[in-house]
């Protein structure tokens, strides 16, 4: 028997790899032609072209489900316009910032200062008022009469964050200009959820929604050419067999139309096929690639629970498929042996819809007669996953 180690290396050494360039198969590669999306290109373009004849552009709303291509036009707009303002003499700054990777509002406020090349000393990443950290950004453009679009990508996140801090920044970004007078703000909000604006201030809504661009979900055979692309420039030719690229399609147009997720499922298919030391990649490949991508989802937000909410879904774990009341006596339990203060039944009631939302957990109402209604909630992954997952986490290691 040849050494594991030895048998890896040398299979690398000779060339057997059928992925010639994984950067392909990265989202964030923004490919010379976007397939199938002409006239969202064109909507994008269009509201955004005032800033090439030195004027403001209107707000912009990008709509579409994730997957549908909306952050890459908007990207590559972006990128076309860079390349056109470099030659000229009027000031403009394009600024991209994603508010689910900025988990505070300060953060994202920092990240656009940063990009704005504002300084340590002038923005310090920590300890001013929200209120002051936005102005500053303001006097900023102003003093330097710089025209700035602002990205802000999953923006319903940022939504999410000014309704939990109260903080109305987007109300405030929204109404810029009118305290800017020599340089301009546009923004342009990107949401993966189209019923985003009912969640919004109707203050918000109207200025910031000006123009608005949706991104439909791409069909099977839509996902199947843009695959087919993929591939042709990531993998070298004939890796792929005809019935893995069709299964990839479906199973990613069969959710809902993700481009992302098809390339993700083929990039991570390729991966499975080399470390197998196959010559092309198979349905059984993809099949494998989707329950690791699937596992892989489910653990990485089981990781990022906070000890509380790990907590209540270790109690629901222990208690099977319970109401909130049993539940909450599950949990109070769990917090004695792990030595915490347990939170009243209203917060972990709370919790509870929180933790559904995500999907790990699955509620339903149930009538009780005369003592009205209780909700019963079960697991909807596998105790071995929790266990799994949870058994690296001190705090949690006896009770697992």
């Amino acid at each position: 028997m040849s050494d594991p180690i030895d048998r890896l290396l040398d299979a690398a050494e000779s060339g057997k790899s059928i992925i010639k360039n994984r950067d392909i198969l990265h989202f964030t590669y923004i490919p010379n032609t976007i397939q199938h999306r002409n006239s969202e290109q064109e909507q994008v373009t269009q509201s955004l072209l005032p800033i090439l004849k030195h004027s403001r552009p209107s707000n912009l709303l990008v709509y579409g489900k994730p997957g549908t291509g909306k952050t890459l036009v908007v990207k590559k707009v972006l990128n076309k316009i860079q390349e056109r303002v470099e030659k000229s003499k009027f000031p403009i700054k394009l600024i991209y910032a994603n508010s689910k990777e900025e988990t505070t509002l300060y953060g994202l406020l920092v990240s656009f200062g940063r990009q704005l090349g504002m300084s340590d000393k002038e923005l310090p990443g920590t300890g001013l008022a929200i209120s002051e950290v936005f102005k500053r950004i303001l006097n900023n453009i102003d003093e330097s009469k710089i025209n700035a679009i602002f990205v802000i990508d999953e923006i319903d996140y940022l939504a999410q964050l000014v309704s939990k801090t109260g903080k109305d920044i987007l109300y405030q970004l929204t109404r810029a200009n009118e305290r800017l007078k020599q340089g301009s703000l546009t923004l342009v909000g990107i949401s993966n959820d189209l019923t985003f604006k009912e969640k919004l201030d109707p203050r918000v809504i109207s200025s910031l929604g000006e123009e608005e661009v949706v991104f439909t979900n791409y069909n099977v055979e839509q996902i199947k050419k843009i695959l087919e692309e993929r591939i042709d420039e990531a993998f070298i030719p004939n890796s792929v067999e005809e019935p893995a690229l069709n299964l990839c399609a479906a199973l990613a147009g069969g959710e809902h139309g993700d481009a992302r997720r098809a390339i993700d499922l083929i990039r991570v298919a390729g991966e499975i096929a080399e470390r197998q030391q196959s010559e092309k990649v198979s349905q059984d490949h993809v099949r494998e690639a989707s329950l690791k991508i699937e596992e892989n989802k489910e653990e990485t937000s089981l990781k990022s629970y906070p000890l509380h909410e790990k907590l209540v879904i270790l109690a629901i774990m222990k208690a099977g498929g319970s109401s909130t009341g049993e539940i909450y006596s599950s949990y109070k339990g769990l917090c004695k042996i792990v030595g915490r203060d347990e939170l009243t039944q209203r917060r972990i009631t709370q919790m509870l819809s929180e933790i559904e939302l995500s999907g790990i957990i699955s509620g339903r109402l149930i009538h009780q007669g005369i003592h009205g209604r209780t909700k019963k909630y079960k697991l909807t992954i596998s105790s071995e996953m929790i266990k799994k997952t949870f058994k690296d986490d001190l705090t949690l290691q006896d009770i697992v």
